[in-house]
């Protein structure tokens, strides 16, 4: 075996380890959306959004350029903690040229997600359930929750669609103000 097929063999097991380590500590492995699924997350985004569209979990990075791409006035950013999907998305980002989007390696639970327009999610159940608590208190009213394949608890998705792929995946589209954490008696926002 010549340097370079053993300094590669090394590069690929560190690798594949910190991906092991990063799932085992965060609970999730950073799974890429398909394309079915990321065309479906386009589509159900208003094409007029402006400000900042974030992604929570944005993993390889295909979905954040993808928002990115699509909606070139809004300002976007996707966070990830796992350190190889997010050097690959950072990798990604600059051979695309995608000038509106800000790869972060950080921790979105611990971040402030206030002023944002779009928030886009495809994690677990456990994560939804934190979101679903914590984006009304965050969030203005017509901000716009996008999720991939687990329901935001408690929430009413404005639409709903199945893809039609091997798992049905279903894809959702919530407006902050239309969830009951949100509304007070009146049914005006109350931010808190």
């Amino acid at each position: 075996m010549s340097a370079l097929e053993i300094a590669l063999l090394v590069v690929v097991a560190l690798a594949a380890t910190s991906i092991v380590v990063s799932t085992l500590r965060l609970g999730i492995s950073p799974l890429p959306s398909s394309r079915r699924a990321t065309r479906a997350l386009l589509a159900l985004l208003p094409a007029d959004v402006r400000g900042t569209i974030v992604e929570l979990g944005s993993g390889w990075g295909g979905l954040a350029i993808a928002l990115a791409r699509a909606r070139p006035a809004a300002r976007v950013i996707g966070y990830e903690r796992s350190p190889v999907p997010w050097l690959v998305s950072r990798v990604r980002r600059a051979l695309g040229r995608v000038r509106n989007l800000e790869l972060r390696r950080r921790d979105f639970r611990r971040e402030d997600l206030r002023g944002a327009a779009a928030v886009v999610a495809y994690l677990f159940p456990r994560a939804m359930t934190a979101l679903a608590e914590r984006l009304p208190r965050e969030l203005a009213g017509d901000a716009i929750v996008l999720s991939h394949t687990f329901r935001m608890p408690g929430w009413t998705p404005e639409v709903e669609t199945a893809l039609d792929d091997a798992y049905r995946t279903a894809v959702f589209r919530y407006r902050v103000g239309d969830q009951p954490a949100a509304v007070d008696r009146g049914g005006a926002f109350r931010p808190q």
